[in-house]
């Protein structure tokens, strides 16, 4: 069973960097796609980025664009999402997680429709 953890959440001021790690495990292939996404209290989850695994394409949503990085690790099975510049708005509990799909459909449109998915870790962006 594929199984993700998402880790690495905090507290940091604004302008300031994170990085986020997302463990997985159960994979039969190290060509695999991870997802981040991210729900703000009281919004719907949004889709933040995205890395195909097929070809190590990586997507971003527009508000994160310029700031954010998504990476994976294939010896590690670890994928990693670095959060610069951080603003109060990407405040939420971010989630990582994995399409099994050969396509890159979901990973291209930044889709919840996604497979597995781990615990998510919280990060705050606040003075």
């Amino acid at each position: 069973e594929v199984q993700l953890q998402a880790s690495g959440g905090g507290v940091v001021q604004p302008g300031g960097s994170l990085r986020l790690s997302c463990a997985a495990s159960g994979f039969t292939s190290d060509e695999y796609t991870i997802g981040w996404f991210r729900q703000a209290p009281g919004k719907q989850r949004e889709g933040v980025s995205c890395i195909a695994g097929l070809d190590g394409s990586t997507y971003y949503a527009d508000s994160v664009k310029g700031r954010f990085a998504i990476s994976r690790d294939d010896d590690k099975n670890t994928a990693y999402l670095l959060m610069n510049s951080l603003k109060p708005e990407d405040t939420g509990v971010y989630f990582c997680a994995t399409d099994m799909s050969d396509s890159d459909f979901f990973c291209k449109s930044l889709s919840a429709n996604f497979d597995s998915w781990g615990q998510g870790t919280l990060v705050t962006v606040s003075s």
